[in-house]
């Protein structure tokens, strides 16, 4: 069934009607727009449409998420809750043959704060009264009303985000009868008193917006229906709030200054907004595994292997974690990034680094001599103090490595893959996962095959999906062990894994295209 929604006329019935014996909004009338037949039935649509209230980021890009304030079923839900801002004079409307089952309270928090404030909005559900289900001739109705109240007194509150309607009104209509079941969906809005509500010359924005939340609704219930299930899980390690919180402090301090600073040939707000946003994440993980205080003993610093343009060091920097990242070449940006640290012994080096790793495992194949050719200043052997909190993003070549040297050094770690790489420093198509849960595309592929390489080093990896423009956007984290460094053969992993075999081939030809990722 394609989305080929029934514009309704200005003056058809209304859907849903408000009750004048109960409500004291009597004079209130809902306007119906589009109606649309549907296959699925009111438990999918309820499960759509609370998924959709707490993810308002589903319908407009131009939110983040919303922090539910207030959740409450059956009796309890007609209780208005103290403590929220802004709520709506009087009761909770009543509409004519329904009854009000559950009532959530929303704060719609949009992605830029500077330009739009926050939004509580009341979101009600109900569901068809015992006294008004319609059965006759074997057939049965059940009509389930989700309505959205913002917590606006006038069209000039609204924010840009939002409709400017006083409410909107998403009615399921279901009957069934001994042959079969089927349904409709409709969308209706509650104007403001000072809206023309007369003609058909409705506002193009208005219309698009309600043509959009009634298509969203139909796709969400005919994916559930053919038993779609979710497979990507965000915020799984980390609240989502705390994240965005950060994320938008971080971008509203930095971003227009590094984005009009780019000096690479890259676009600048990709990779502005991405490594604001891995830094917002790695600024609250740290949080958890430290602490708040990055500069208390307990945060141990951080090294970015890979760093490529150095933007998520000088970041990281900024807000006062102590750290350094390298890479195979200098990159132009280095020249604005990199800042000066103090080493334990008071000596001042540079937190951006021209350096080549050669991981132990690599020596231990005899490949030392032919390292040479390099000058030596330029090798790093992939050592750092324990408990350096190693950051591989985007690291390529490093990214199967990460695990290793993180066991290797004793040092937690967060790799987030990208380009699919072996040991030796190749192109490689990781194999299928055995999971068949999982996708069996390439970079699924190598996501799993670098965290199988984690697990057998001993490391318990925990996998978060990133908010972050990018489709590489899984990370994996290791930061808890679940076998003690001293027990694992690491050679043996390495030879496991494919070996090193040209892995110093790799890494000069790397060293001399000069190409950027």
């Amino acid at each position: 069934m394609g989305f080929e929604p029934e514009k309704l006329a200005v003056d058809a019935s209304p859907a849903v009607v408000v009750s004048t014996a109960k409500s004291q909004n009597d004079t209130e009338t809902w306007r119906p727009l589009f109606r649309h037949p549907c296959a699925f039935g009111p438990d999918i649509f309820d499960h759509v449409m609370v998924n959709l209230i707490q993810n308002p980021n589903i319908n407009s890009s131009w939110l983040f998420r919303a922090d539910i304030l207030h959740d409450a079923t059956g009796p309890g839900a007609c209780s208005a809750p103290s403590g929220v801002e802004n709520m709506p004079a009087g009761p909770f409307p009543v509409f004519v043959g329904f009854e009000l089952r559950r009532c959530i309270i929303r704060r719609l928090i949009p992605r830029n704060t500077l330009r739009d404030k926050p939004m509580d909005q009341t979101c009600l559900i109900y569901e068809t009264a015992p006294s008004s289900h319609d059965e006759h001739d074997g057939a049965s109705a059940e009509n389930t009303l989700v309505v959205y109240l913002p917590h606006v007194t006038a069209a000039s509150e609204m924010p840009f985000y939002h409709p400017i309607v006083r409410g909107i009104a998403f009615l399921h209509e279901w009957t069934t009868t001994a042959a079969e079941s089927s349904g409709t969906i409709s969308i209706s809005y509650l104007f403001f008193s000072d809206q023309d509500r007369s003609s058909d010359d409705d506002d193009d924005r208005l219309t698009r917006t309600a043509l959009r939340l009634l298509e969203v609704i139909h796709k969400h219930g005919k994916g559930r229906l053919a038993g779609y299930q979710k497979r990507v899980h965000h915020d799984q390690l980390l609240p989502q709030a705390r994240v965005q919180n950060t994320y938008t402090r971080l971008k509203q301090k930095y971003a227009r200054r590094l984005i009009e600073g780019w000096a690479e040939s890259t676009d600048p707000e990709k990779h502005v907004f991405e490594d604001l946003c891995i830094a917002a994440f790695l600024i609250e993980l740290w949080a958890d595994m430290y602490g708040g205080d990055q500069q208390g003993p307990l945060f141990p610093g951080f090294v970015d292997i890979g760093c490529g343009n150095g933007l998520l060091v000088y970041i990281l920097n900024l807000e006062g974690f102590a750290g350094w990242g390298f890479d195979a070449r200098l990159r132009k940006s280095w020249a604005a990034y990199t800042t000066k640290l103090q080493t334990p012994a008071g000596e001042e080096v540079d937190s951006l680094r021209e350096l080549v790793l050669l991981p132990p495992s690599v020596s231990l194949a005899g490949l030392s001599s032919e390292a040479s050719s390099f000058n030596q200043d330029r090798i790093h052997d992939g050592r750092f103090p324990k408990g350096t909190f190693i950051i591989s993003n985007h690291a390529d070549e490093l990214t199967p490595w990460t695990p290793i040297i993180a066991a290797i050094s004793e040092c937690p770690f967060i790799a987030i893959p990208c380009c699919s790489h072996n040991l030796a420093g190749e192109r490689y198509r990781a194999p299928a996962p055995k999971d068949k849960t999982k996708a069996d595309s390439a970079y699924s592929s190598l996501v799993v095959w670098v965290a199988g390489i984690a697990r057998d080093c001993g490391w318990e990896v925990e996998e978060e999906m990133l908010r972050i423009p990018s489709t590489r956007n899984t990370a994996l984290v290791g930061r808890k062990r679940s076998a003690p460094s001293s027990s694992v053969d690491i050679q043996a992993i390495v030879d496991q894994y494919g070996g090193t075999a040209g892995y110093l081939d790799s890494v000069i030809k790397l060293v001399a295209s000069g190409s950027e990722h």
